[in-house]
C-alpha cells in the first residue's frame, strides 16, 4: 500500500471513523474520565497504546487463530497489553493511574479495541493495522481531551490544572450531566465541521 493510502487510513481513524463523535463507541471511559483535560488525554493515550499494539499482534496472528476462539484470543492479547500499560502508569505516573482508576482495566473490553480488531486488524496487514490503530487512537485521544478541556474550563475555571478564572465554576460540568451536555454539543460541532468537507 502506498504512503498516501496509509495516511488516508490514519485520517479516516481520526475523522470518518472517530470512535467518540462518529461511531459513538467507548462511552463509559468517555463520560467517566473526562472531568479534566489531563484525565481525558491520559485515558486516550493509554487506549491508543493498547489499540496500536493489539492491532499489530492480532493482524500478525489472525490467520493462525481458529474462528471458534477468535474473540477470546483477541481478549487475551488486549488484556496483556492493558496489564503492561497499567503497570507502567502505576510505576511512573501514579497520579494518572489513581485518577483513571477502574477505567484502565476496563480497556480490555472496550468496544473500540475489540471493534477495530474484528473490523480491521484481522482482515488487513500489520502495517495497515498499525496505521488504523494510530488513527483511531488519535481520534479517541482528541475527543476525550476536548471533552475534558471544555468540562474543566466550565466546571473549574482551569486548563490542564492551571487555574485562570478565579472562584468556582459550574459544578454541573464536572458531574455526570455536564459530561452528557458537553459530549452532545461537541458531537454536533464535529459532525457539522466534517460533513461540510465530505
Amino acid at each position: 500500500m502506498s504512503r498516501n493510502n496509509k495516511l488516508q487510513i490514519i485520517l479516516d481513524g481520526i475523522v470518518r471513523n472517530n470512535p467518540t463523535f462518529v461511531l459513538v463507541l467507548g462511552m463509559c471511559p468517555t463520560l467517566g474520565t473526562t472531568t479534566s483535560a489531563i484525565n481525558g488525554m491520559s485515558m486516550g493515550l493509554a487506549t491508543m497504546c493498547v489499540l496500536l499494539l493489539s492491532n499489530i499482534v492480532i493482524s500478525a496472528v489472525s490467520r493462525f487463530i481458529p474462528d471458534k476462539v477468535r474473540i477470546p484470543c483477541y481478549i487475551v492479547v488486549i488484556a496483556s497489553f492493558v496489564t503492561i500499560v497499567q503497570l507502567l502508569l502505576q510505576a511512573f505516573v501514579p497520579s494518572v493511574y489513581e485518577a483513571l482508576g477502574i477505567f484502565l482495566p476496563l480497556i480490555v473490553v472496550n468496544c473500540i479495541i475489540l471493534g477495530r480488531a474484528e473490523a480491521f486488524a484481522n482482515k488487513n496487514g500489520v502495517c495497515d493495522s498499525a496505521c488504523d490503530g494510530i488513527g483511531v487512537g488519535i481520534g479517541f485521544t482528541i475527543a476525550l481531551t476536548a471533552i475534558g478541556l471544555v468540562r474543566e474550563i466550565l466546571g473549574a475555571g482551569s486548563v490542564f490544572g492551571f487555574k485562570f478564572i478565579p472562584g468556582d465554576g459550574a459544578l454541573a460540568f464536572i458531574l455526570a450531566p455536564g459530561a452528557f451536555i458537553v459530549l452532545a454539543y461537541l458531537m454536533v460541532i464535529f459532525r457539522k465541521l466534517t460533513s461540510d468537507k465530505a
